[in-house]
């Protein structure tokens, strides 16, 4: 009786031994699992949290391509000196700062004109490159008229990056039309770039591209054509697709020149064809680009409405006769911007229908 009981006593001691075990064995691998859990959990947050750093880093440089190369460029520089009178209005809409301008060739109505913070270089005959070193300026932007002292001014400032916009000079195979056409969008797209401005810079290119295609749909194809400038109270002749302003629409628009003439140029004040010969060529339209009218140092110039309405020789031409004259924006000899062409374009298409 007694074996009995020791054997069934034994028999329990054993059972509750391998039950305490299995329970500790599951506490062991309960406790590996939420450890490895954690592990995995903290090693994907801090994943996570790498990928969120990664992705919230900003680049602080651009790569514009130039009529020079590519030239690394800094996002939002600081002391930009601007020289090209293409860009003014697009940094003055985007409330740009600069801190040098050629005052001399502007407008006089640009606010960066009358801010008197901002120093004059002058004008691109004598212009005051000593200024560009003084200012430290971490851009500068070339272009035009400056376009010639783009070696000059990189020796002057060799730690700034420098970018020359001038789309005149390109590559043989460019025609007048797509050069301004293209060079006024790439600039505009680059300065975007540079000043975080993608989204209007975009918005600009976009309604520029529009008014080109009002414009040319507002044109019938058969009108005859004749572009003038007007400086010093003389009316110059401003030839197609080599003319000033004027010049690259032909090609831009399908216009039909009333006149040709052999060695045209694209001299600021047109060339010299009589008005005589102008009036016999009998346009349809006359395109009229006032020189003097950008110019305000130039005190006492008669407005080109003025001479075109007392000519004797063009008041039996069919443009006069008929009020088909167009009139560029006063301030397009010193303001030639994607804005500026802009506006004129959606007068062309707004007045040809």
């Amino acid at each position: 009786m007694k074996k009995s009981m020791f054997s069934k006593l034994m028999i329990m001691v054993a059972v509750l031994t391998l039950m305490l075990a299995a329970c500790s064995t599951s506490n062991n691998e309960e406790s590996n699992q939420s450890n490895e859990t954690n592990q995995s959990s903290e090693s994907n947050q801090g994943s996570e949290s790498t990928n969120e750093s990664e992705e919230v880093a900003e680049p602080t440089t651009v790569e514009i391509t130039d009529v020079h190369g590519t030239v690394t460029v800094p996002i939002n520089p600081k002391n930009v000196i601007a020289l090209d009178n293409r860009t003014f209005e697009t940094l003055s809409d985007w409330n740009i700062e600069l801190v040098a301008v050629p005052k001399d060739v502007m407008p006089a109505d640009s606010p960066y004109v009358k801010d008197e913070s901002i120093q004059n270089i002058g004008n691109h005959r004598e212009p005051n490159l000593e200024i560009i070193a003084a200012a430290n300026p971490e851009l500068v932007i070339v272009g035009q008229r400056f376009a010639g002292y783009y070696e000059d001014i990189k020796k002057l400032v060799p730690n700034a990056a420098v970018i020359d916009l001038n789309f005149d000079v390109s590559e043989e195979a460019a025609t007048p039309g797509a050069n301004l056409v293209n060079g006024l969008k790439d600039a505009t797209i680059a300065l975007g770039q540079i000043f975080d401005k993608n989204e209007e810079a975009k918005q600009l290119v976009a309604d520029f591209d529009k008014a080109i295609e009002d414009a040319k749909s507002a044109y019938n194809g058969t009108d005859k054509v004749m572009s003038v400038i007007v400086s010093g109270g003389n009316i110059g002749f401003a030839a197609p697709h080599s003319g000033r302003v004027w010049g690259p629409m032909y090609e831009i628009f399908g216009w039909a020149p009333a006149l040709e003439v052999d060695k045209s140029t694209s001299d600021h004040q047109g060339d010299e064809v009589s008005v005589e010969a102008i009036a016999q060529s009998n346009p349809d339209w006359i395109f009229v680009l006032d020189r003097d009218a950008a110019v305000s140092a130039e005190s006492g110039s008669v407005p080109a409405k003025d001479v075109i309405d007392n000519s004797p020789a063009l008041q039996n031409v069919t443009a006069i006769s008929k009020g088909q004259i167009i009139y560029a924006p006063n301030d397009t000899y010193t303001n030639e911007s994607l804005q500026t062409y802009l506006e004129l374009f959606e007068n062309l298409a707004n007045t040809l229908k």
